[in-house]
Formats: structure tokens, sequence, C-alpha cells
């Protein structure tokens, strides 16, 4: 006898009310859990202006490259309700970010956000990993205007109702950022 195929609801907007309109979730009846998320950023430079950063030990006219970015992206981060008008402020627990470069022409930027809350912490992760690409872009754009951001994309959530993806790595004593 062959097992009966459980059906499972087709996934729903969940930012629009039964009369179409735009409404902020509903979190009051969920209970509070440890939430993390990790995302990522990428920016790919010019051959010359990606030979010149790391030359540079990524310092730009501006100062330390990855510092700033890093600031900026803890900031915004923090600040994510303010920005995307649906989402939840929430207390951040944690930001963690890791700049590396990936081959010789990008860096990889990943922002890792935690809480203990109702709700996930998505939305936070990807505000700091792409406004850090963005504050790259800023501090390097006088070597080229072709710097290219992106793709940005979720690599996990952990602590909801839907798992998913990768989990954020433990901050290594002494890890060597990108240079």
């Amino acid at each position: 006898m062959a097992a009966k195929a459980k059906k499972t609801a087709a996934p729903a907007l969940t930012h629009i009310d039964a009369r179409g309109f735009p409404a902020m979730v509903d979190v009051s009846a969920k209970p509070a859990t440890a939430r993390e998320a990790v995302a990522e950023c990428r920016v790919r430079f010019p051959a010359a202006a990606a030979a010149e950063l790391r030359a540079s030990g990524l310092r730009s006219a501006k100062g330390g490259v990855v510092e700033t970015a890093i600031v900026a992206g803890t900031m915004a981060a923090k600040r994510t309700h303010e920005l995307v008008p649906f989402c939840h402020p929430l207390p951040i627990d944690g930001c963690r970010f890791d700049v590396r470069w990936h081959g010789e022409r990008e860096l990889r930027i990943e922002c890792a956000v935690r809480t203990t809350h109702r709700t996930g912490v998505e939305m936070e992760a990807l505000t700091g990993a792409t406004v850090a690409a963005l504050t790259v872009y800023d501090m390097c754009k006088a070597l080229s205007h072709a710097i290219v951001l992106g793709p940005a994309k979720l690599l996990g959530k952990h602590g909801g109702r839907r798992d998913f993806g990768a989990r954020a790595a433990a901050p290594a004593a002494g890890r060597k950022r990108a240079r």
C-alpha cells in the first residue's frame, strides 16, 4: 500500500491582509526563541582596482575599507526596521562579519545576526551584508565606477518555524580577514 502524500499549503505572502492591503505580521502569539540568520553579498572589482586594493591591504584614501564596512553593516542591521517598512524592531544580540577575498577580484561579505525574539533576523543579516557592500563601493569608487555589487543572498536561518541553509560559523580567535 502506498503511503499517503502529505499535502502542504502553497506558500503565501505574509505581509498582505485579507483585503489585499499591506500589513505587518502579528507575532504576538509566537514564542520567543533564539534565532540566527546568515547572509552574504559580493563585491567584484575590475582587475586593476583589485590589484591596488590587495597591494594597499584594503586601505583607500578614506581609510580601512573592511573596518568601515563592518561598522556600517552593523549599524544598518540594527536599524533594518527603519529601512524596510514591515520589519519588526528587534534587539540584536550579536552581529558578526567575515570579509574575505573570493578569488582574485571579488570580496565576499558575510553577515551573521542573532536575536532571541518572536521573529527572525533574515532581513537584518541581508541589510548588514548589503550595506557593508555599499560601503566598500563608496570607499573604493575613486579606483573605479565599474565595481559590481551582488548577488546578495540569504545563506541560512535557524530558530524559527522553518530552518533553512547554513548556520553561522563560530567566530575563530584571531581569524584573519581580507587584507
